[in-house]
């Protein structure tokens, strides 16, 4: 036989047992399916968590305090509360290449509204916040300089601490209890998304800083300072800058430093390798199942040289090459698993569109990790089905007719 009457042959095979060429398929189908879904959810995730870093503000750097130690066990980042408002004016007034500072605090709170309340976090800040992280108001004002000087208890919130507070009523001009304190609604921010691992920037209220920090919270440090480089080339200067100015009051008796810096590329490289590796993880369990699904290719073939014992016994009485049956049962086994990988194809696509739509999760279908899931579908397919076609291609003719 030549190849295509081989192919032939193969799919004869396969229609007249659907069921157990069905279940032999199962496990490639299942393997090419599943790193399809977790590719697409995982890429998706990743572009998604990309894209909200990016909202948070461009050329932005985080300085965070230090880690505090006791008894000479590290206490953890941010445990070294040393960052404070003369901090922000520092950096203002001597580093060039730095554009805007927005010093932060943070702390959740229940926020009242007459018989409503919600749960969400505070954030005290200043008018560079805005710019600094690409926040704007949709409606009202944010809260001024002039706001700041006299400590006023006014605020502006996220969308979704509106619509959980108001419903579809406008809050400006409402009043709401923070700590027992009443705030007067200025402004509602303009709506963001769901920033993933980074909180929901539209579940928050914002409060002028000094407020937040001597009648909300009675803090002299903050919890964080935003800076904003003049542009994306500037920002290695900008750290050099602040290094800098920090060098003589952010210092440990040791010589290291009480704060970090990091700016968004290093979020980004880092959210990219806690991506990946958790890619590789979850497609290693569905190569798995790709290799049992080998597993039961090379068994069904197996079988399969057995019940057709006789049958290669007159093939080869009547001239057939023990290359011709080899090729037989190669092409067999490689028609099994390249449909499963077809199948599986068709499997994974439908279901990370499907839970694309049911979830509203952004979903990412790349050809390469598809294509690769169908090579490899071809190569377990080839390698297991090796041991079945030899065994069949060594029988002695004799023998094979004799064979009942």
């Amino acid at each position: 036989m030549n190849l295509w009457e081989s192919i032939g042959v193969a799919f004869e095979g396969i229609a007249a047992n659907k069921v157990r060429a069905f279940l032999t398929m199962l496990g490639v189908i299942i393997g090419v399916g599943a790193v399809i879904v977790i590719f697409a959810i995982t890429q998706g995730a990743r572009q998604q968590t990309l894209q909200q870093i990016q909202q948070m503000g461009s050329n932005v750097l985080f300085i965070m305090p230090g880690q505090q130690r006791a008894g000479g066990i590290a206490q953890g980042a941010g445990t070294n509360q040393s960052l404070t408002l003369d901090d922000c004016d520092a950096i203002a007034k001597n580093c060039p290449s730095v554009l805007h500072v927005a010093p932060q605090v943070s702390q959740n709170y229940q926020i009242k509204y007459l018989n409503q309340n919600t749960n969400t976090g505070v954030t005290g800040a200043t008018p560079e916040f805005l710019d600094v992280r690409n926040y704007s108001v949709s409606e009202g004002d944010f809260f001024t300089e002039t706001d700041l000087k006299m400590r006023k208890t006014v605020a502006t919130i996220g969308p979704t601490t509106a619509k959980n507070l108001f419903g579809d009523v406008s809050p400006i001009g409402k009043n709401i209890a923070i700590k027992g304190i009443q705030f007067t609604i200025i402004g509602l921010m303009t709506e963001k998304g769901s920033a993933g691992g980074f909180g929901d920037p539209d579940d928050q209220v914002y409060v002028p800083i000094t407020t937040a920090m001597r009648r909300l919270m009675g803090v002299t440090r903050l919890r964080q300072i935003s800076v904003q480089a003049v542009s994306l080339e500037l920002m290695n200067q900008a750290i050099s800058e602040i290094d800098t100015v920090f060098a003589k009051s952010h210092l440990t008796p040791s010589g290291d430093k009480n704060y970090t810096i990091r700016n968004q590329a290093d979020i980004i490289a880092a959210v990219g390798a806690q991506n990946d590796t958790l890619t590789m993880l979850l497609a290693s369990t569905a190569i798995v199942s790709l290799l049992v699904g080998g597993i039961g290719i090379m068994n069904i073939m197996l079988v399969s040289v057995t019940e057709r014992t006789r049958e290669i016994g007159i093939r080869m009485a009547v001239g057939a090459r023990g290359i011709d049956i080899l090729l037989q049962f190669l092409v067999e086994a490689l028609v099994l698993s390249l449909m499963g990988g077809m199948i599986g194809i068709l499997v994974g696509v439908g279901v990370s569109w499907a839970f694309g739509r049911l979830s509203g999760w952004t979903l990412q279908l790349d050809p390469v990790p598809i294509l690769m899931s169908f090579g490899f579908a071809a190569f377990v397919g080839l390698v297991f089905g090796v041991w079945p076609a030899f065994k069949a291609a060594a029988l002695d003719p004799i023998d094979a007719l004799r064979y009942e």
